[in-house]
């Protein structure tokens, strides 16, 4: 099925993880036909599934590595300035070493080689390191070797090396290749000339057991983009909790099958794109607790000062992000219907929570009012258990940065529709998915 064709001068260079690759190219990016739709499976990457999965570990421990990592992705939404840009320097995406909470199977190559790659809806490149390595960090998986691919098409061109103040980087190539996604349902759905990041020098801070990256952001170079008309501009995910990890996968959809329609489902429109940036946001109007509505207002971000499109939904940060001065509102209308007493979280990171063994807090009604659409959270989406006694609320003040985290996520069907331009939330039981 064709693609639509992109006439464009592409050059991606990361801000944290250095990766300098330019592309000019006037090509129609072809998949083959997907039958309609097709769905894999997502898994947490703390999950007895993932090779990440620490038996030694405590829950209490994962969950505080979860909040750890979350904080520290922030990082990755902060937009970088334009200025610093000399006029001879393209515009950059962005590589983060290991980001994310989710991982997926698939293969790259023909013959297929498989790669464990971080799902991503705030990256914009499918990536991974590639042979000859020149410098590359120790990777668990056979390293991809082009020269072993009959579909590699390396795209030549020329770019300077940029450097940056943090210590990871990958240096390399653009190229086309047929990258195989295995369907949880048909036959393993292969899909050719997509443009992929291949990286020979590579070091820092990235882990031995990822060997790729799933870009799923809006810019043209995710696998989303690229996949366009043949899906329809539709994926959606299902998130199954914490406590279902060992037993169920979350799905990821592609396609018809990723529709979210039917009782129960909201919509709300995608917000404009910024400058620099390829994140999903959406207009958040206002939460409520219980009966009291707290009005969500006009706050200033890194993003600029802006209603429409005031915070990033993002399926690889754990936790909601708040403005300071709105967490303080929610935190204070929650503790008016919260009668438990409050202790301090052990991992010093969340700022209510309480002492309660079992998970019958008798939390109020707390709904996320979009634009046109009224999402309504359980109590799986609202609190976090971070010890035996101890539960913590799941949200967070932040400073500039707004994230609508995959906490609030879990067990609702999310999808996404470019064509639409929209984000749909339908309430869900992921395990039976």
């Amino acid at each position: 099925m064709a693609m639509a064709s992109h006439h464009s001068l592409l050059c991606s260079a990361a801000i944290v993880t250095t990766f300098s690759i330019c592309l000019l190219y006037s090509l129609s990016i072809t998949a083959e036909a997907v039958n309609g739709g097709f769905s894999v499976d997502l898994i947490h990457r703390d999950s007895p599934l993932s090779p990440f999965y620490n038996p030694s570990e405590t829950p209490s421990q994962r969950v505080a590595n979860a909040l750890q990592r979350s904080i520290t992705r922030v990082n990755h939404f902060k937009p970088t300035s334009s200025s610093s840009l000399s006029p001879n320097e393209l515009p950059r995406s962005e590589i983060v070493a290991v980001r994310g909470e989710y991982l997926m199977k698939y293969s790259v190559g023909t013959p297929p080689v498989p790669v464990l790659g971080v799902a991503d809806t705030g990256s914009d490149l499918i990536w991974l390191q590639c042979e000859p390595c020149t410098d590359c960090y120790k990777q668990t998986d056979p390293i991809f070797d082009p020269a072993e691919s009959k579909t590699y098409r390396n795209v030549s061109c020329s770019a300077s090396e940029l450097s940056y103040g943090d210590s990871s980087y990958s240096y390399g190539d653009l190229a086309f290749d047929t990258l195989t996604l295995e369907s949880t349902a048909s036959a393993p759905v292969s899909l050719r000339n997509i443009v992929v990041g291949c990286g020979h020098n590579n070091a820092g801070t990235f882990n031995e057991k990822g060997s790729g990256i799933v870009g799923f952001g809006r810019g043209e170079a995710s696998l989303v983009s690229q996949l366009g008309s043949s899906i329809g501009g539709k994926f959606s995910y299902c998130l199954v909790p914490t406590t279902s990890q060992g037993k169920n996968s979350s799905k990821l959809s592609f396609g018809s099958e990723a529709v979210v329609s039917g009782s129960g489902a909201v919509s709300t429109g995608l917000g404009p794109k910024r400058p620099d940036t390829n994140f999903y946001f959406l207009t958040l109007e206002a939460m409520s607790v219980g009966n009291k509505r707290l009005e969500f207002g006009n706050y200033s971000s890194a993003f600029g000062d802006s209603e429409e499109g005031n915070i990033i939904i993002d399926s690889g940060t754990t936790l909601t992000l708040f403005p300071e001065d709105f967490y303080a509102r929610l935190e204070a209308a929650v503790v008016e219907e919260i009668d438990l007493v409050r202790v301090d979280d052990p991992n010093q990171i969340l700022s209510l929570c309480y002492k309660l063994g079992s998970d019958d807090i008798r939390a109020p009604n707390i709904t996320a009012h979009f634009k046109g659409a009224d999402v309504k959270l359980d109590l799986v989406n609202t609190f976090l258990r971070v010890s035996e006694e101890v539960l913590c609320f799941a949200f967070l003040a932040s400073e500039r940065i707004y994230i609508f985290g995959n906490v609030a996520q879990l067990n609702f069907l999310v999808g996404y529709d470019s064509e639409a331009n929209t984000v749909s939330f339908k309430p869900t039981d992921c395990t039976n998915l």
